[in-house]
């Protein structure tokens, strides 16, 4: 069994020198995270199958690989695909990722299989990731579809007040007004889902990615680093199943932690908005961070958006179409 650690990586010490600590303005109260959080065991199935495609054509195909960290504790339990493969590092943020090249059958298919086994803990602003100094500036900068532009904000983001300024968090401002702001809706035919936040801010409605990139949008321009997180939900009500799709949430960095946000569920869920700000439930396993990934080796499209499912290229072209098989199991306890 493979065991996936993520390593923690020395803070250099010209980053500590050019580290500025967020402002008190940012700061969420930790005293209230005192009560032991929540586990959860279960075992996940990354599982499909890439489709459509010309029977005998070959598919270069990138696969996101869960890793380990401070809230949950992966296990690779197998790796089954129809080529070899070799794992990669994505350049930017550091993402695991799995690289083959396939043929498709006579059926024009590709399937893949990646078994994992997940201990995942509740998350909190006292048990989160650690925020290094020498990542500041990549977490304050642009993406391609989250703009840092002051024209974002007109019409859906409040000035601050005074009083907020000095008793409330920043980052909470940003919170409630992406709440208010937006709606969750997935109506058919419309560009949600690509975590466009100009798009986000003009429409007022989306799906997860869009609320967050909206968040991202707002901290980046006020200078609190924030970043991206993709995965899975995993179904509370049932002992096991399939998942239907991937789910995203964001962090902000404050006193060297990524504190973390869930907008969205928060607007699924309004009696969990208070706890969806600093705090994410255990009903979840992260695959991904950050956006317009680089890809190793290189794609031949240059930057992807997020990565979450799996990235096909053929002849040099974007291919999308697969059926997913994504299942989860809980563990005994």
């Amino acid at each position: 069994m493979q065991i996936i650690r993520m390593r923690l990586g020395l803070m250099c010490l010209s980053c500590v020198a050019a580290f500025s600590t967020i402002v008190s303005a940012n700061d969420i109260d930790e005293t209230t995270q005192a009560d032991p959080p929540s586990r959860r065991h279960f075992d996940f199935s990354y599982a499909g199958t890439i489709d459509g495609l010309e029977a005998g054509s070959t598919a270069r195909v990138w696969l996101p690989l869960a890793k380990s960290s401070v809230t949950q504790q992966v296990a690779t339990k197998s790796i089954t695909l129809p080529a070899d493969y070799r794992m990669t590092q994505e350049k930017k943020y550091g993402n695991s990722l799995i690289y083959f090249e396939a043929t498709a059958d006579k059926n024009g298919e590709i399937p893949f299989s990646i078994e994992y086994s997940c201990l995942r803990y509740q998350r909190t602003s006292l048990m989160t990731d650690v925020a290094s100094p020498c990542d500041r500036p990549k977490y304050l900068q642009s993406a391609r579809l989250i703009p840092v532009d002051a024209g974002l904000f007109a019409g859906w983001l409040p000035p601050l007040p005074i009083d907020k300024v000095r008793n409330s968090p920043l980052a909470r401002h940003f919170y409630d007004a992406v709440g208010s702001h937006m709606r969750y809706d997935k109506p058919k035919g419309e560009p949600w889902g690509r975590g466009d936040a100009k798009w986000a801010c003009d429409s007022g409605y989306g799906n997860c990615t869009d609320f967050h990139s909206l968040f991202l949008a707002a901290c980046r321009f006020h200078r609190i680093p924030s970043r991206f997180e993709m995965g899975f939900p995993i179904p509370d009500d049932a002992e096991s199943g399939e998942v239907s799709g991937y789910h995203c949430w964001a962090a902000f960095e404050q006193r060297g932690k990524w504190i973390p946000v869930d907008i969205s569920e928060a607007d699924k869920n309004p009696q969990k908005r208070e706890f969806f700000f600093g705090n994410l439930d255990s009903n979840r396993i992260r695959f991904s961070v950050g956006r317009d990934l680089e890809l190793v080796p290189a794609s031949a499209k240059g930057p992807v958006n997020f990565l979450v499912y799996p990235y096909v290229e053929v002849d040099g072209r974007t291919h999308t179409q697969f059926t997913k098989e994504f299942m989860f199991c809980n563990q005994i306890k």
